[in-house]
């Protein structure tokens, strides 16, 4: 299936929701009624690699069947699977619909590695991963239910590259954009991302100013939320020339 093109997203909000955690993006996305946003259950696998922000390219996993989902399938490089993992271009993160299945894994070292090859964003499953002992090494982020070395063959059946899937309970439309950081995933729907990203890093500036003053000792009343004068005190470290200036 071919995508329909969709306008660019502005690099600026991008670089902007890199800034903010997957936390103050789901405090952002509630504030606009968004409450179902965090694909809850992942965790990242390779620690090494960046924070995640990427656009989705989708795949739908199926339920496997004996007489269709053989090993011989793989001759076929047109496969879904391997066709997604040849089609999805910088930037983009592949994310992967198993229904929450995690028994066989949804891909393994080799896919992940020419995925990291062809600049990818990330990897996001709602299955498992095989070879997780090598995955954990790759520059690449990705994060998954967990590892299972079963083959994906035994449970699941790819059926369809960019249509809307749900993964980790989830909607995820092709061309959102998904952040992942320590704790875990969120998908920003692409039309909120202008909405919601310059939001989020100036709530995290904010929250970072609140945190230094909290440390040092200032109690919660007045700080956290601020108040009128912890909000001016924080315009103020805003325009205080830095110390390299």
């Amino acid at each position: 299936m071919t995508a329909t093109p969709q306008a660019p997203l502005n690099p600026d909000d991008l670089a902007a929701l890199r800034e903010a955690s997957t936390a103050t993006i789901t405090t952002q996305l509630f504030k606009h009624g968004l409450r179902n946003t965090f694909l809850a259950g992942l965790g990242r696998v390779t620690p090494g690699a960046p924070r995640m922000v990427g656009e989705a390219f989708t795949l739908r996993y199926i339920p496997a069947r004996e007489d269709i989902d053989t090993l011989d399938v793989y001759d076929d490089y047109d496969h879904p699977q391997r066709a997604a993992v040849e089609q999805v271009g910088p930037g983009q993160v592949l994310v992967m619909d198993c229904r929450g299945e995690g028994r066989a894994a949804s891909a393994g070292n080799i896919l992940l590695t020419r995925l990291s090859v062809r600049g990818a964003a990330g990897v996001v499953t709602d299955g498992t991963l095989r070879d997780f002992g090598e995955i954990e090494r790759l520059p690449l982020p990705v994060y998954a239910s967990g590892p299972a070395a079963m083959t994906n063959l035994a449970l699941h059946h790819a059926v369809d590259l960019q249509v809307p899937v749900g993964c980790a309970g989830v909607a995820v439309y092709p061309g959102d954009v998904l952040v992942g950081d320590a704790d875990g995933v969120v998908c920003v729907p692409r039309h909120l991302v202008p909405v919601i990203a310059r939001q989020a890093q100036e709530q995290e500036r904010l929250e970072e100013f609140i945190t230094e003053r909290v440390a040092a000792g200032a109690p919660l009343r007045g700080t956290y939320p601020a108040d009128a004068e912890t909000l001016r005190a924080y315009e103020e470290s805003r325009l205080a020339p830095s110390v390299s200036d």
